[in-house]
C-alpha cells in the first residue's frame, strides 16, 4: 500500500482548522497554483463566528475577460473597503477572546496593505499563520496543472464552505475548544483558523495535531 507522505491543496485565505490540520502534520505540503478559479470556495473566503452565528469574509478578486484565468493570475478588488470591514467585523467578534489582542498586531497588517494577486495574499497569510503556530513545514508551489507530486495525496477539491461539496475526511476529527459564543451555538468545528488561535492561543498547535486521525 502506498504511503502518501505529501498532501496537495487549494489555495485559501485564512483557511479552515482541517486545512491546518493537514499542514500541521504533512512533512511536505503542495500548493495548487495553475488551475483555474472557482467560485463560492476556502480560496476567497474564511467563515468566522460572530454573535449571530457563523460569517463568511468573501475577498472581491477582478473580473475579466477571461473567466478560466488560473488563480495565480487572479487579481484582488479594491472596488469597496472590504479589509476594513473584514477587520471590523473579527475585531467585533474576538476582541473578547483569551488571545486576540496577542495575536492582533501580527494579522491585523493583512487588512490594511494591498496585494495585487489573491494567490501571494493568500500565501503570505499562510506562512504567518505557520509561524506563529511555529509549524517548520514549507509550502511548495505546482508546477504545472494535474501534475501531482508522487506519493501525494490531491486533496485540492476536498475542503469546502459548502456542506454538499465536503468530501468525508476519515483523517479529520474536529476537537472541541473553547469559543467566545459556546454557551450560544455550542461547538461549531472547522472554522477558520482565526478562531482556533484567537480562543487557544499556543495551544492550537496541539489541537491540530490532534484533530488528524493516522
Amino acid at each position: 500500500m502506498t504511503e502518501y507522505t505529501g498532501i496537495l491543496l487549494s489555495t485559501a485565505y485564512f483557511a479552515p482548522v482541517r486545512y491546518f490540520s493537514k499542514l500541521a502534520v504533512y512533512p511536505e505540503i503542495y500548493i495548487e497554483q495553475h488551475e483555474h478559479f472557482i467560485k463560492q470556495t476556502y480560496r476567497n473566503r474564511t467563515v468566522i463566528l460572530g454573535a449571530n452565528g457563523p460569517i463568511s469574509l468573501i475577498v472581491p478578486v477582478e473580473k475579466g475577460r477571461e473567466q478560466k484565468i488560473k488563480i495565480k493570475d487572479l487579481r484582488v478588488a479594491y472596488d469597496e473597503e472590504w479589509q476594513r470591514n473584514h477587520w471590523r467585523t473579527i475585531f467585533s467578534a474576538y476582541n473578547s477572546s483569551p488571545f486576540f489582542e496577542y495575536y492582533a498586531d501580527d494579522l491585523e497588517p493583512f487588512f490594511r496593505k494591498k496585494s495585487v494577486f489573491l494567490f501571494d495574499f493568500n500565501q503570505q497569510i499562510s506562512e504567518a499563520i505557520l509561524e506563529i503556530l511555529e509549524i517548520p513545514t514549507g509550502l511548495i508551489l505546482t508546477e504545472a496543472f494535474e501534475q501531482i507530486p508522487d506519493c501525494c495525496t490531491n486533496f485540492r477539491e476536498k475542503i469546502s464552505p459548502k456542506a454538499h461539496r465536503n468530501t468525508v475526511d476519515p483523517q479529520f476529527k474536529a476537537q472541541p475548544y473553547t469559543q467566545v459564543f459556546s454557551e450560544k451555538f455550542g461547538f461549531v468545528p472547522d472554522l477558520s483558523i482565526l478562531d482556533l488561535l484567537f480562543n487557544e492561543g499556543p495551544s492550537a498547535y496541539t489541537i491540530l495535531t490532534d484533530c488528524f486521525q493516522k
